[in-house]
C-alpha cells in the first residue's frame, strides 16, 4: 500500500541523515575535493588507502553526488568476493536513502539485485568478466572501479588487460581507478600509464601484534582457544573479530565453539 511504502521511505531517510554525521567521520571525507579533482581530470587514477578509510563505499558516492557520470552510464564496483560485494551494496543503498536495487545494486553469480534505474553497481570481478564477454566495450559504464586490486586474483588480473583495452577504443568516455590496500601502487600506476597515485590514510586504532610461542598445526583449533582465552581470562567490552578464509572454515570454527562453550560451567 501507499502508505507502508511512504512509512518506508521515511525510514530510509531518517537512516540516511543519522548516517550522514558517520560518513564525514571517515578518513576519505578529507581527501573527497582531491579525489574528484583527480577523477575529473585523468582517465585512470590509482588509490591507495588502508582498511576502514572509506574508500569502497565513499568514492562511488562522491562520484554521483558530484554527477562526474555521463547521462545513461554508471558506475561499476568490483569486488574479489561475492559476501563483499553483497553487503557494501546492501550498506551504500543504507547511506543514500535508496532502496536495493534502485539506484544501488548488486550483481554476484545467480542473484542480480539491479534494474534499469541502478547508476551505482557493486558486482564480483568474475561477473564483470561475463559482462565483458557480452559487451566488449562495457558501454553500459562511465567509470569501472577495481577495488581490493592488491590481490591479485585471475580475474582482476585479466580485468586490467580488458579494461585497459577499452580505454584505448573508448577514450575520454571511460575512467579507471585501482584501489588497493597495501603500497604495490607503482606497479599499478605504470601499467595505466603513468597514473597519478593518491593515498588516503586508514583508521588509527592502537594495535598490538602478538605471536603465538610456536607454530601451530591446526589455526582453526588454535583460534577457537585464543577466542576462550579472552572471552574467560580477559572479558571486555566489544566484539573479537576472526579472519578464517572461507565458509567452510566458518562453519567449523563456529561448531568447535558451541561444543567448547556448551561444556563450560554455567559460572562461565
Amino acid at each position: 500500500s501507499s502508505s507502508s511504502s511512504s512509512s518506508k521511505h521515511d525510514e530510509r531517510v531518517k537512516k540516511k541523515n543519522k548516517l550522514d554525521v558517520e560518513r564525514k567521520k571517515l578518513p576519505i571525507y578529507e581527501a573527497r575535493q582531491g579525489l574528484l579533482s583527480m577523477v575529473g581530470s585523468h582517465p585512470s587514477l590509482v588509490i591507495v588507502g588502508e582498511t576502514g578509510s572509506g574508500k569502497t563505499t565513499q568514492l562511488p558516492q562522491y562520484l554521483l553526488e558530484e554527477q562526474l557520470i555521463k547521462d545513461g552510464m554508471g558506475i561499476a564496483v568490483t569486488q574479489p568476493r561475492r559476501v563483499a560485494a553483497i553487503t557494501v551494496a546492501e550498506r551504500v543503498a543504507e547511506e543514500m536513502g535508496e532502496q536495493l536495487g534502485q539506484k544501488v545494486g548488486y550483481k554476484v553469480r545467480f542473484d542480480d539485485k539491479t534494474s534499469d534505474k541502478t547508476s551505482l553497481t557493486y558486482l564480483t570481478d568474475g561477473m564483470l568478466l561475463r559482462e565483458a564477454c557480452i559487451d566488449r566495450d562495457l558501454n553500459k559504464y562511465h567509470i569501472v572501479i577495481l577495488d581490493e586490486a592488491h590481490e591479485r586474483t585471475l580475474h582482476t588480473d585479466i580485468l586490467f588487460a580488458i579494461l585497459k583495452s577499452i580505454q584505448k577504443r573508448r577514450k575520454d568516455n571511460f575512467k579507471i581507478i585501482a584501489m588497493s590496500a597495501t603500497l604495490q601502487a607503482n606497479k599499478f600506476s605504470a601499467y595505466f600509464g603513468g597514473a597519478p597515485v593518491l593515498y588516503v590514510k586508514g583508521r588509527q586504532y592502537p594495535v598490538d601484534i602478538m605471536y603465538t610461542l610456536e607454530p601451530q598445526q591446526d589455526y582453526v583449533d588454535a583460534v577457537v582457544t585464543t577466542v576462550l582465552q579472552i572471552h574467560l581470562e580477559k572479558p571486555m567490552p566489544g566484539d573479537v573479530l576472526v579472519f578464517l578464509t572461507g565458509q567452510e572454515e566458518i562453519e567449523t570454527c563456529l561448531r568447535l565453539l558451541r561444543e567448547k562453550i556448551a561444556k563450560l560451567p554455567t559460572s562461565a
